[in-house]
């Protein structure tokens, strides 16, 4: 469900807006003084929808169409050929998308539940709060760097450009370049094709920088930032399992989850996922630490079948399970209430007695209920944080990365925020790639559709209003096929 009080700021806000714009509009004092002061500004207000257009970068626009010729021509020719393959790989992604979205709503099978390629996005659903400037700065740049794409072919191919702009619809930014529709109507298919390409071009540009930006940050920050030498905290939820005198706090260094290394953020989830998929861990230790005077009752079953030893609630002591070693034969098991921290602290790990040495030849087991598990978590040069939970608990309490800062004054965030910003542009500006391909009315599809049938088919079908019918056709269905994707997905965020 969208939350409602974030509908409440954003209809509330462009009620307000329209609401000033429709009686300053209406007031015969200031309505001739206010169109002119929006006609001046390059301002256009219409019901949700925002747009300030300017010539002030029509100069760049023109400098960067004169940067060497014969590299741009070879350029935006790449540019043309990325075009068309991307036109027919983005109908296949949606086919492929729009089968996915059809599988998850008529079947509850979690194995059919996968992590698609295109998803719609809603702001305060599917997406944090807390990461909205990410996603807001990020599609504007995507949207900026797709019309300079369209704005510099343009000029090349001898089209002039009237101006730029930047747009807000409901919540979601964007660009546009207005071009002389005279001069574009007159070139070539060929050369309209290198224009309509050039978005959809650039933006596949950019997302394959961000992603090498991405790979080679640790190169990038190696000076300021290490890697490799644990997963460093970033911030822990208030109140979650990981928080407390004893938790974990922004600055440690995870190097280690029971026997399982940790050298980065990925290691992290990967032992998280290993733990939670295998048998606990258990624990070695003397024969003479296991004192029946330890022991705070009878074993007992659990509502899950499990076994529970430990009847005076304390948070310090933990049921064990261990092979009574005066009867290693036996298949039974004994219990035992005893301190957690003294009996796991410094001991190695294990399954079976046989894993365990002389000196420490008992293996003990937390008796816990299905699917909770017993996890130190090791960040020297503190006592390990022992958590007792689900582990996808504790992978979501914590927020972590890879790079530890070199200095004391270095800011924990900053690497956070190049990765985070990054992915986001790798996202969203293919996302925009794939969707501005699709052959669809009133995106890029349409017009690089119909220029690639003036292109190809004009010698087989020699009747340009037959050309145009079947550009309808195809128009249709894949408008159809947006349209679609674009209703179950957000019927999938929003319904469930």
């Amino acid at each position: 469900m969208i939350p409602v009080p974030l509908l409440v700021v954003v209809m509330g806000g462009w009620c307000a807006v329209y609401l000033t714009d429709t009686l300053l509009k209406l007031s015969p004092t200031h309505r001739i003084r206010y169109e002119s002061w929006l006609a001046s500004r390059g301002l256009m207000l219409s019901p949700f929808h925002v747009r300030w257009q300017t010539t002030a970068f029509n100069r760049l626009f023109a400098y960067c169409a004169r940067i060497n010729p014969r590299a741009q021509y070879l350029w935006f020719n790449s540019g043309l050929v990325f075009g068309i393959v991307a036109m027919l790989g983005s109908v296949v992604l949606l086919t492929r998308t729009l089968q996915q979205t059809l599988a998850q709503m008529t079947t509850d099978s979690p194995g059919v539940r996968g992590q698609q390629a295109l998803q719609v996005v809603i702001p305060g659903v599917n997406l944090p709060t807390s990461q909205l400037a990410y996603f807001f700065i990020a599609l504007l740049l995507s949207g900026v760097i797709h019309e300079l794409g369209h704005a510099v072919a343009a000029l090349r191919e001898q089209v002039r450009v009237n101006g730029f702009g930047i747009f807000v619809f409901v919540v979601y930014p964007g660009a546009f370049v207005d071009l002389f529709t005279t001069h574009l109507s007159i070139i070539s298919p060929t050369q309209q094709l290198r224009i309509f390409c050039a978005g959809v071009w650039h933006n596949f540009v950019l997302c394959v920088a961000a992603l090498a930006l991405l790979f080679l940050l640790p190169l990038f920050l190696f000076p300021m930032y290490s890697t490799g030498g644990g997963a460093l905290v970033t911030e822990v939820i208030q109140g979650s399992a990981a928080d407390g005198p004893r938790g974990l706090s922004p600055g440690d260094i995870v190097t280690g989850l029971e026997d399982c290394p940790v050298g980065g953020v990925e290691d992290w989830s990967s032992c998280l996922s290993r733990l939670s998929q295998t048998p606990q861990t258990g624990y070695c230790v003397p024969g003479a630490s296991l004192q029946p005077s330890w022991a705070h009752g009878r074993a007992y079953k659990r509502l899950d079948g499990t076994m529970d030893c430990c009847s005076n609630n304390s948070l310090t002591d933990l049921c064990f399970s261990y092979m009574n070693p005066q009867g290693k034969n036996s298949r039974g098991r004994e219990y035992a209430c005893m301190p957690v921290r003294k009996m796991v602290s410094g001991t190695q790990v294990c399954r079976n007695d046989g894993d365990c040495t002389a000196a420490a030849g008992i293996c003990v087991t937390p008796a816990l209920e299905n699917r909770t598990r017993f996890i130190r978590v090791t960040h020297p040069p503190n006592t390990h944080m022992l958590f007792v939970g689900y582990p996808p608990h504790l992978q979501y309490a914590v927020s972590l990365t890879n790079f530890i800062p070199r200095f004391g004054f270095l800011h924990l965030d900053l690497p956070v925020f190049l990765e985070t910003f990054c992915k986001y542009v790798v996202s969203l500006s293919g996302a925009l790639a794939v969707v501005n391909s699709v052959p669809c009315f009133a995106l890029d599809g349409q017009w690089m559709l119909n220029a690639l049938l003036e292109a190809t088919l004009v010698t087989v079908v020699t009747d340009r209003q037959k050309r145009e019918l079947i550009g309808f056709f195809l128009l249709l269905a894949g408008s159809a096929l947006l349209a679609a994707n674009v209703a179950l997905g957000l019927w999938m965020v929003t319904a469930r």
